[in-house]
């Protein structure tokens, strides 16, 4: 229901009591301090429905995570920028982006490309629209799959989690985010047709797997955008859990205003409104996804 904020603080779940989910919320473990090196871990989020809530989830999510002691590293793989301009940065006004790591143009590294944002310890490789053309041009290259994954090996050293926000669809930009990753995070809005569209994503990262990435993983859904007051959001979270079962992550990210109004201030909503329910729910997320890994 556009407009109006359904953001009303649930509560926390003690351990085995029925969450949103109906199901009893896990005892998860405090969060530890990372051991070092750092684990390069690569987590791709991707659905091929646009407004489900990727962005927000990546933006969120490695805010959360970088709360918890974790340094971040965040990919803008979408033409759109939305990743960039959810940050606070203009993409028109870029001098270099992603694109200039997966097509060379002269001599632009990794570290002339990432930016840090206004959060401690949340990177980020910004794109532009000069990224859509990247998808053609990729297909003349040799393992243009792998072009990506080159790119992110330079730099897993220096950080704990790395997560790439896709375009929405199922192209050879997000081919490529699939055959970096370790894990692929699928948020999936609790919307009828946003359920009916996860088939051709599941097809897709299961050929990932048999031809280019076998390695890859499910590491959960994450169910976005959720109102409770209404019928049609229950019965599609419960769709939901039928068909994913225990890949469903217990956290549900409910509709909120607060989302909109961070992305207009440029910053995660755990620094703009840090006591919200929003704030709070990606911070269980950010647990749960610790545990899961």
């Amino acid at each position: 229901m556009a407009g109006k904020d359904v953001d009303d603080e649930p509560g926390g779940y003690r351990p085995g009591e029925i969450d949103e989910t109906g199901r009893p919320w896990p005892d998860l473990p405090e969060v530890q301090p990372p051991h070092r090196p750092p684990l390069g871990i690569v987590i791709a989020l991707t659905n091929q429905k646009g407004g489900v809530g990727k962005t927000t989830t990546t933006i969120n999510l490695g805010a959360a995570l970088v709360e918890d002691g974790r340094r971040v590293l965040l990919v803008d793989l979408d033409p759109q920028g939305s990743l960039s301009i959810g940050l606070g940065i203009n993409p028109h006004t870029l001098s270099h982006s992603v694109y200039d790591l997966l097509i060379p143009r002269g001599q632009v590294s990794v570290d002339d490309v990432i930016m840090a944002s206004n959060v401690d310890g949340l990177d980020i490789l910004p794109a532009n629209i000069d990224l859509s053309a990247a998808e053609v041009q990729l297909v003349s290259e040799v393992a243009r799959e792998q072009t990506l994954m080159r790119v992110l090996d330079k730099v897993k050293d220096r950080y704990d989690i790395i997560l790439i926000d896709c375009a929405p669809s199922l192209g050879l930009l997000t081919i490529n985010a699939l055959t970096a990753a370790d894990f692929v995070l699928i948020p999936l809005e609790c919307e009828f047709f946003a359920l009916r569209g996860v088939a051709l994503l599941t097809d897709t990262i299961a050929k990932v797997q048999e031809r280019l990435n076998s390695n890859l993983r499910v590491l959960g859904v994450a169910p976005t955008m959720f109102d409770h007051r209404t019928l049609h959001a229950r019965e599609v979270l419960e769709r939901v859990l039928d068909a994913f079962g225990d890949e469903v992550f217990h956290t549900v990210i409910r509709r909120t205003i607060k989302f909109p109004e961070t992305t207009v201030a440029g910053e995660p909503i755990t620094t703009y409104a840090s006591a919200s329910g929003g704030a709070q729910a990606y911070r269980s997320l950010a647990r749960e996804v610790l545990a899961r890994l």
